[in-house]
């Protein structure tokens, strides 16, 4: 599917989400497409750009039940302005737009807000230093510290998915260590590392829960030479077998 053109036009500080109305239109047609694969009975596998991409899976469950989360990831994504300055890029506000905080034509659409309940979504990934930690873990959402996964984990986020009519996975590869991850926009130390990743994602995706999974956040144009995409093609493909 062909994203919309990025475009920032005039935007400032204070604006809100930039790009907003493409990237409103452009959900609604993934929407479209992840819902008719669910209904048709497939296991979806999203590959995209940013961190935005959630939407439109997130709208297309909600419009089919109650459905969870697991967003993997190493930052929060939880930006509001009700805890910055101001909001911009969407992908850096993803996981607060699907819970239903933030402007009204990406966190609303079709009047369905919130997409996902935050006692239905899991977080796991993000570095030591969250600013969004506290608020996180206040609110209700499930959060572990890379340093905090444990083997443990993936049967904890489960439980919680139990009773949902499924849940849908989110990967943002820099929830990898900027040692064997630097080909992203913001690569940060403290990640976990390639194996933490599989026994993971493994658990998760064989799940009878699960419905897909998105990923993104992968710059090729940071591995010229095709390095960290052979890497990361290897523990997809290991986790999804």
């Amino acid at each position: 599917m062909t994203p919309p053109r990025y475009d920032r036009g005039d935007w400032k500080p204070g604006d809100g989400v930039f790009n907003a109305a493409g990237i409103a239109e452009y959900s609604l047609r993934v929407a479209e497409r992840v819902g008719r694969l669910v209904d048709e009975g497939n296991f979806v596998v999203l590959l995209g750009g940013e961190c935005s991409n959630l939407l439109g899976p997130a709208v297309a469950l909600r419009r089919r039940g109650r459905f969870g989360v697991v967003y993997l990831d190493g930052h929060s994504d939880f930006r509001t302005v009700e805890n910055s300055p101001y909001v911009g890029a969407a992908g850096g506000e993803a996981l607060a737009l699907v819970t239903g905080r933030g402007q009204a034509d990406l966190a609303d659409l079709e009047g369905l807000s919130p997409y996902v309940r935050d006692e239905d979504a899991a977080l796991l990934g993000i570095r030591e230093d969250d600013e969004d930690l506290e608020e996180l873990r206040s609110v209700g959402i499930a959060t572990w510290r890379a340093g905090e996964i444990d083997g443990e984990a993936p049967g904890k986020v489960l439980e919680r998915m139990e009773a949902l009519d499924g849940f849908w996975v989110h990967l943002d590869v820099d929830i990898l260590d900027a040692s064997v991850m630097p080909a992203v926009d913001s690569p940060d130390p403290g990640g976990i590392q390639h194996e933490q990743l599989r026994e993971l994602l493994r658990p998760l995706l064989a799940s009878e829960k699960c419905v897909g999974i998105d990923i993104g956040i992968f710059d090729p144009d940071l591995d010229p030479d095709g390095k960290y995409a052979a890497e990361l093609t290897d523990t997809l493909v290991d986790a999804l077998t």
